[in-house]
Formats: C-alpha cells, structure tokens, sequence
C-alpha cells in the first residue's frame, strides 16, 4: 500500500466515524443523472474538452467523460456543472 493509499484509507475512516460525506471529505465528484438527458456533477475541476459529442470534466483523480448527442453545458458554476442533451455514457478516466 503506498502513502496515497493509506492517506485515503485514513480519510475514509475519518468520514464514517464523524459520519461526514465522503465527497466532501476525499474530495470526490458527486454525480447525479437524470435519466439519460441531465447530468449534475459537483465538486469538479474544470472542463477539459467540450463539444456537442462529449465533455471531458477534470475530477479529483481523474477525468469524467460524457458522450451523446446535442451535448450542453448549463449552470457552470465553481464546483457545480450541469451537461444537458443526449447522454449516450458516462465513463471515469
């Protein structure tokens, strides 16, 4: 197990003693799709790539990816964006 590891090991722990959500606290994306023409993600990085194909959102560790068609991005807030349209799939990169 190597420091990373053990650091979000310990952070965990640490959420479900205080009982705090782990998005919050290991600084994950929150996700919330609404069938498949909304998706909500919070605590987010910035936007990568867009186009009306796909989004590319910078997440925690990684990137989130969204395809479809008619892709839009509502209410782009600092930790909050919003992609409307056509969701085809959502992959973590």
């Amino acid at each position: 197990m190597g420091w990373r590891d053990f650091q979000r090991k310990v952070k965990r722990q640490f959420s479900e003693a205080m009982e705090l959500p782990g998005d919050v606290v290991l600084n994950l994306p929150k996700i919330i799709m609404i069938g498949n023409i909304q998706l909500f993600i919070e605590n987010h990085r910035g936007i990568i790539e867009y186009t009306t194909e796909g989004v590319r959102v910078s997440v925690g560790e990684g990137e989130v990816a969204v395809v479809g068609e008619n892709l839009m991005l509502r209410n782009i807030l600092p930790d909050e964006l919003c992609v409307e349209g056509k969701i085809r799939s959502l992959s973590f990169l």
